[in-house]
């Protein structure tokens, strides 16, 4: 299947191949598949954030209609199940390694926050399981539960017995004796008490497993809602049961969102995938809203000291930041490196500062884990950079925009002083471009005009950059990783031409089926058609990575890119042979062999033909088929960035904000599919602005009950929440170091927007004596700032 001849697909707005069956209701997700013999599982979980489990008594529940099995810690225990591992090891600053406490399957002796797994139970149908499971009686001792963030570490009770000052590590990055030494000839310094709310994630579909176990080869099979089905496996198999890899296939079939949720190993898909063994049958577990807001992992949830150092010509010197971080109950799986290496590293952000010290507590408390979140520590560390540059403009009564563009690096390759090299950037024209297009020009008209309304209208600004593609493997090693971060492409051309490739990368909603085959498509001058993607199953894709980070085109689609390459030099060696020619002779353009220089030429089904049916071949010299794989490790992260303004109007009496207008300008490199892009972008800004507006995850402090374990108590963002908004993508820098250009752009709008919205409402709230504010800015948050500030004055 030849590509039409003015085939152009990078680049190109091509609608999503895999919308077709979503919409028409096709999917499949975990839930939706049914197995043979099929049972299902259901969690007791513990109604106390903290209690010791004196006892637990089963025998009226197994007695209950329908009930296969029920299953406690001591069960788990007595199989030798290991516990949940970490994937990062962090040192404190002594060198001494972060506390690891075990993090059991089902809780053993003590359950550590309200939602801990206290039973299985396995029974013919759900509503069976779940009437047995009241039936069991659990013995609580209830005991005080540690709730604050800011006070954990000073709390007499302790999470876990042997874990001092519920500290897992305390961290330091950057140089502290510069940074302290530029504070004291600071001409200015700028000191913000910063919180970064807890969200909880709440994707569409909640985490879902069907496990099962087939007795023919001691083998299990897990569907599960996953976004690195190849991680779960090594961790699951080889750190927790003890299974070498060919036992265990994880298939993560369309998935309905993850925002970073459905990265980890969760202690469900564990115990259910043990399970599966001990009653011989398939079990499924699909999470109810409610198991949700208690049990998924969590996000964000710092609080922090930021200050930032300055000249008498605004000129930045140093930076200084003090951050307690939350782990809640447990290490979730990628919950070290959150707030310590993809964090302080970003708090350079786009400008100059020479000097940075960065110093994280992360700390235990009877709450759900907390792990990566859309952004993963770059919301947090652009948060913190970006309020600070605002106040600072403020307080100094400079135009926030001209503060940025005097401290702007210009200079690239730009090596931060928080161990990160920029490869390339150009900050300026998005600024201006930005500026532009939110008409910042003709604000002051319209405040005034909001002002004769009783309005008061505000304009902020924020100019983030990040990290994507977290990389290279052995630094990241260094840095304590223990995993590696590259990626797998295999290309394999049937013999018709057409393509399916097999990518480590996972697609929940990022549009991979689309993106992947754009890449493929135009590289071997191909029917879009022509080209199947397939990820998810580790019965079928090499060993990958998954999708995080905003690594899937940068670093997965680089590896396709490399087997493609291996595809290209082997086809024109076939293609050589065919047309009697040197393969150093053959050039390949639009689906086409050609001799250099002359008419003679093989289109590439031709090609592909001739590999798979090799008559007259030279066997001696090449082998029949066409079907190549490829690593690809990066040698540096990418470092998409960009400029958002948002305005915001207020209503002094009742405390309700309304974003006017948002505008983002992104620079992401290379743009293979801008209408995905788009909504990349849009989806992420949504997310922010939740954050910033709506969104926060409370707990009792007292008892350690969630608060908000409902969406009639979480407020997420709706659609008359948000203004249409204005996203442009930038010409672009393009990424130096991998072969599509490309940057990460799935989180950008999320990191960008928070900070984006909190400084124009600050503007807008200033008049009023209000200087901060803290996220989110609800109405009532709002009104109590700008009562407390009329008190004030």
């Amino acid at each position: 299947m030849n590509a039409p001849d003015d085939q152009h697909l990078i680049g190109a707005s091509v609608k999503r191949k895999e919308d077709y069956r979503f919409l028409t209701g096709n999917g499949q997700y975990t839930d939706d598949i049914v197995l043979p013999q099929q049972s299902y599982g259901y969690f007791l979980r513990s109604p106390h954030a903290h209690a010791r489990i004196a006892s637990i008594d089963k025998t009226e529940a197994l007695a209950s209609p329908g009930v296969i099995a029920i299953f406690t810690g001591d069960d788990v225990a007595a199989d030798k199940v290991g516990g949940l591992p970490c994937g990062w090891l962090i040192h404190s600053i002594d060198g001494s390694p972060m506390k690891e406490p075990p993090h059991p399957v089902l809780a053993q002796g003590k359950a550590r926050h309200v939602g801990d797994q206290v039973a299985l139970v396995v029974a013919e149908t759900l509503q069976q399981a779940k009437d047995a499971a009241e039936k069991i009686d659990v013995a609580y001792e209830e005991l005080p539960a540690v709730v604050n963030t800011a006070q954990a570490a000073s709390a007499s009770t302790l999470v876990h017995d042997d874990v001092p000052e519920n500290t897992s590590y305390v961290w330091g990055h950057g140089d502290r004796a510069a940074t302290d030494a530029a504070f004291a000839k600071a001409a200015h310094v700028t000191t913000l008490e910063i919180v970064n709310n807890r969200l909880i994630p709440n994707a569409i579909e909640p985490r879902a497993v069907n496990a099962s176990y087939a007795r023919q080869d001691d083998s299990y099979t897990v569907y599960v809602s996953n976004q690195n089905p190849h991680v779960e496996r090594l961790l699951m198999g080889a750190f927790v049961l003890g299974l070498p890899e060919s036992r265990l296939r994880i298939i993560a079939p369309d998935v309905g969102g993850g925002f970073g949720s459905k990265i980890f190993l969760y202690a469900e898909d564990v115990a259910l995938t043990w399970a599966s063994k001990k009653v011989k049958r398939p079990i499924k577990w699909t999470a109810e809203r409610s198991e949700s807001f208690l049990t998924d992992a969590h996000g964000r949830d710092h609080v922090t000291k930021a200050e930032l150092a300055l000249d008498a010509d605004g000129r930045f010197l140093a930076m200084r930041v003090h951050t307690t971080a939350n782990m809640g109950a447990y290490l979730s799986t990628f919950a070290s490196s959150v707030p310590t290496i993809l964090y302080a590293t970003l708090l350079a952000g786009q400008y100059t500062t020479p000097a940075i010290y960065a110093e994280v507590r992360a700390v235990f408390t009877n709450t759900s884990p907390v792990d990566a979140y859309r952004g993963a520590g770059r919301p947090e560390a652009t948060y913190v950079v970006e309020r600070l540059v605002e106040t600072a403009a403020h307080e100094l009564k400079m135009d926030p925009a001209e503060l940025r563009r005097k401290n702007f690096i210009h200079d690239f390759p730009y090596a931060t002083p928080v161990g990160l090299t920029y490869d390339t950037g150009d900050y300026e024209p998005c600024l201006a471009r930005a500026q532009e297009l939110a008409d910042v020009k003709g604000f002051p008209a319209r405040r005034d005009e909001a002002k004769q309304r009783g309005k008061l209208r505000g304009l902020g600004y924020s100019c983030y950059i990040e990290a994507c593609g977290l990389a290279p493997s052995n630094i990241a090693g260094a840095l304590g990783a223990r995993a590696g971060l590259f990626e797998v492409g295999e290309v394999r051309v049937h013999p018709t031409g057409t393509v399916t490739v097999f990518t480590g990368s996972h697609s929940h909603g990022q549009g991979h089926e689309t993106t992947f085959a754009q890449i493929v498509a135009e590289r071997l001058g191909i029917a879009l058609e022509a080209v199947e993607i397939v990820h998810g199953d580790t019965g079928r894709v090499p060993f990958g990575m998954g999708t995080y980070g905003s690594r899937s085109l940068s670093v997965g689609g680089s590896a396709i890119m490399k087997a493609l390459d291996k595809i290209e030099a082997k086809a024109k060696k076939i293609a050589a042979h065919l047309l009697e020619a040197s393969d150093a002779d053959i050039e390949f353009k639009n689906g086409v062999f050609s001799v250099a220089g002359t008419d003679r030429s093989k289109t590439f089904g031709e090609v592909a033909l001739t590999a798979y049916v090799p008559h007259n071949y030279p066997l001696d010299k090449l082998e029949p088929g066409l079907n190549e794989n490829a690593f690809y490790d990066p040698t540096n992260f990418t470092y998409p960035s960009g400029a958002y303004i948002c305005e915001v109007e207020v209503d002094p009496d009742t405390g309700e904000s309304k974003v006017i207008k948002f505008t983002a300008v992104d620079d992401f490199g290379n743009i293979i599919n801008p209408m995905i892009v788009e909504g990349q972008v849009h989806g992420g800004i949504g997310q922010g602005l939740g954050q910033a507006m709506l969104e926060q995850c409370i707990y009792d402090d007292d008892s350690g009950q969630l608060l908000t374990g409902s969406y009639m108590d979480y407020a997420m963002p709706r659609a008359g929440d948000l203004p249409d908004f204005t996203v442009e993508t930038a010409k672009g820098t393009p990424c130096t170091h991998n072969p599509l250009g490309v940057k990460g752009c799935g989180e950008a709008g999320a990191i960008g927007s928070p900070p984006a919205f909190i400084n124009a409402l600050v503007d807008a709230l200033s008049p009023l004596g209000v200087s901060d504010i803290q996220m989110p800015a609800t109405p009532h948050r709002v009104w109590q700032a700008i009562r407390h500030a009329q008190t004030a004055n």
